[in-house]
């Protein structure tokens, strides 16, 4: 059947929906990301969080962070020197003609944090995790001769933060997410007082935390509007205990981060123990693209209703002069009380219509979440250590490595047609 010319008059004339290029996030600030730094926000609620201590960095150390290869400070502890031919990792005590020479000694030039993590690793009990402003080396556990994050030693933690790739994000990139930074206007932002970043090492006292009552909290305009687990796997136990758990954050929430945080869009991470009546602080995130929705999507997050805050209490002056007569019937007065208790009770009812729960996510015994991270965590962080090792031999270590490699895909590719032939 043809379409009448007007139709498509119409047709043309009708505004198209435009599709989004970009997530409708607020204006990401470099003050934002600063505060949500662990050195900004900590001392405000050093009460509500575990025990930790801050380190503050100097440029020399900073250095040492940025470079490349792996030198740790001689340990004075060591009974006897060591070296790791293996990892390609390598002690300043392997030489001890070295060791004597302070230009060999990379913590030379930073003697003093150096001192200063041996002293807080023996006050915090000898067990510390480390992190720096913002992220903490959870990417880099694979390296660390216990498989997690927990050190003893100024050099386990040397290992941590030279491996990790998040701890090299806040080193080279911690304001990408920001509308007012630009890496190219190198200028203007080396005068620029929040270009410069107070980088401060943080050893927490290390505790053995249950991942099932970790908590990633997601605020909007200063209204909490949805929280999840932060460990992706099924825990039976928390769905009958949901009510319970989302009452104990918003009350935290409401209590101490609501009014008192400077920014009205942020994120936060909880840790409720047993018997789950207490709620501890263990991070603040920026509402930006870097922080991990975990198993909500941003655009859900952005886009979900939020709850609308009371209306600000009316105050009510009474005069302390003489008593006035005023010129009101008793009459008409039991009707202004009357009406006022009608109006009350109607403003109770739409307030208990307009009662707000915020959404609370548990991973499902069939969900796909609890399925797809079988898969050791980070794992794309990780290389093979002969990858590794080849790396730190240079340019020729890395085309013997891949000479090898082929030989071997070759060896299995005559191994596999010979099982055929047969």
């Amino acid at each position: 059947m043809p379409v009448a010319e007007a139709d498509l008059a119409d047709a043309s004339t009708t505004p198209q929906p435009q599709s989004l290029t970009r997530l409708p996030f607020p204006q990401c600030t470099r003050l934002h990301i600063l505060h949500c730094s662990y050195h900004y926000w900590h001392p405000k609620y050093r009460a509500i969080t575990p025990k930790a201590r801050l380190i503050p960095l100097s440029q020399p150390f900073l250095d040492y962070l940025r470079a490349d290869g792996i030198i740790l400070p001689p340990d004075d502890n060591a009974p006897e020197a060591w070296s790791d031919s293996d990892s390609g990792l390598y002690s300043s005590t392997d030489n001890p003609s070295d060791s004597e020479d302070e230009d060999d000694d990379p913590s030379a030039q930073w003697r003093e944090i150096h001192q200063s993590i041996k002293s807080t690793i023996a006050e915090l009990g000898g067990k510390v995790v480390p992190k720096l402003n913002w992220s903490a080396p959870k990417d880099a556990t694979w390296i660390n001769a216990t498989n997690s994050m927990e050190c003893r030693t100024p050099s386990d933690i040397y290992l941590l933060l030279k491996s990790s790739d998040f701890v090299t994000h806040d080193l080279e990139h911690a304001f990408d997410d920001c509308e007012d930074y630009s890496h190219s206007d190198t200028a203007a932002s080396a005068a620029d007082p929040l270009s410069e970043i107070p980088y401060h090492l943080v050893l927490r006292k290390y505790l053995l935390l249950n991942p099932s009552v970790e908590f990633r909290c997601f605020v909007r305009n200063r209204k909490l509007i949805a929280l999840c687990q932060r460990d992706l796997n099924h825990f039976e136990f928390l769905f009958k205990m949901q009510s319970k758990l989302r009452d104990r954050i918003q009350k935290f929430f409401d209590e101490k981060l609501r009014d008192t945080f400077p920014d009205e869009n942020f994120t936060f991470d909880v840790y409720v123990p047993p018997p789950h009546d207490r709620v501890w602080l263990i991070d603040l995130n920026p509402w930006a693209i870097r922080t991990d929705p975990l198993i909500f999507s941003w655009m859900e997050l952005l886009t979900m209703p939020e709850p609308r805050l009371p209306a600000p209490a009316q105050t009510v002056r009474i005069p302390l002069g003489p008593a006035v007569q005023l010129p009101v019937s008793e009459l008409q007065a039991m009707q202004l009380l009357e009406s006022d208790s009608e109006e009350s009770l109607l403003s109770e009812e739409e307030a208990e219509e307009d009662i707000f729960v915020p959404e609370f996510r548990l991973v499902k015994r069939d969900d796909p979440e609890a399925y797809n991270f079988n898969t050791p965590q980070f794992s794309a962080h990780k290389l093979p250590r002969e990858v590794v090792d080849a790396s730190k031999e240079g340019v020729g270590g890395l085309r013997e490595f891949a000479d090898q490699w082929k030989e071997i895909l070759a060896k299995r590719q005559q191994a596999d047609q010979d099982s055929d032939g047969d």
